[in-house]
């Protein structure tokens, strides 16, 4: 599974390759989809920009995202959008048009209060395992940890990416027997995405990972990035 993560916190600052409107995700969507994007990562985002959690904001998002494609679409509930715990719980709690799964970032504060909640909506949840943290630890004794849907081992190491996500690979372990969705960032974005291909793990690459190519051009579109990363994958892949 390659998935593609539209935006993330990126803002207008990033150039306007990042889709930042409903209708700007939904077409970025359906380009991804049509390179070969099999998953979709978004965050839905307020008329200026902010991500958001808002039930409105979330629904206008997902109703525009599923209007063009058919794949299975997530959302973020990365506490920057919500700091709040109680708030945050609140939000996810209020949605009215459900994603198909969520992220939730195992070592922020009310994690596992998210992650129950999204359970009982019959929301799939992605744990997000940052590297660099005790998100690790933490899920290692999760009772959550056989009922999410996935985890997303996220290395967030730049300098020595490769090196930190097979640490991070080795403090998951068994993961309680979920699958494993790895990727990096920025820098390490593409050495991360070509290890995921010679493990036979799933990734996910597109302009909130990295807003460049392997050779450190400017990625004009998700798409690209998408097209740009199955050839990485499988280049990988064979020399596993």
């Amino acid at each position: 599974m390659v998935q593609v993560c539209l935006n993330g916190p990126r803002g207008a600052a990033d150039g306007t390759a990042v889709p930042l409107t409903p209708e700007s995700m939904a077409q970025a969507a359906a380009d991804a989809v049509e390179a070969g994007a099999t998953d979709i990562h978004v965050h839905p985002k307020t008329p200026c920009g902010r991500d958001s959690l808002s039930p409105r904001v979330v629904a206008a998002t997902l109703e525009a995202i599923r209007a063009r494609v058919s794949v299975p679409v997530g959302v973020t509930t990365g506490a920057w959008a919500e700091p709040d715990p109680a708030a945050r719980l609140a939000r996810v709690r209020g949605w009215t048009v459900l994603p198909d799964h969520a992220s939730v970032n195992w070592h922020e504060p009310g994690a596992e209060e998210i992650a129950a909640a999204l359970i009982d909506l019959g929301v799939g949840v992605e744990a997000g395992i940052w590297s660099g943290t005790d998100a690790a630890a933490r899920f290692a004794v999760s009772p959550l940890g056989p009922k999410v849907l996935r985890v997303l081992a996220e290395v967030t190491d730049t300098q020595a990416a490769e090196t930190s996500a097979r640490t991070l690979l080795a403090e998951l372990g068994p993961a309680h027997g979920r699958p494993v969705l790895l990727h990096g960032e920025e820098a390490g974005a593409w050495p991360v995405l070509r290890l995921a291909g010679r493990l036979g793990l799933a990734t996910r690459v597109g302009l909130e990972d990295t807003l460049a190519l392997p050779d450190g051009q400017r990625a004009v579109s998700n798409a690209q990035l998408v097209t740009e990363g199955l050839v990485q994958y499988r280049w990988a892949e064979r020399l596993s």
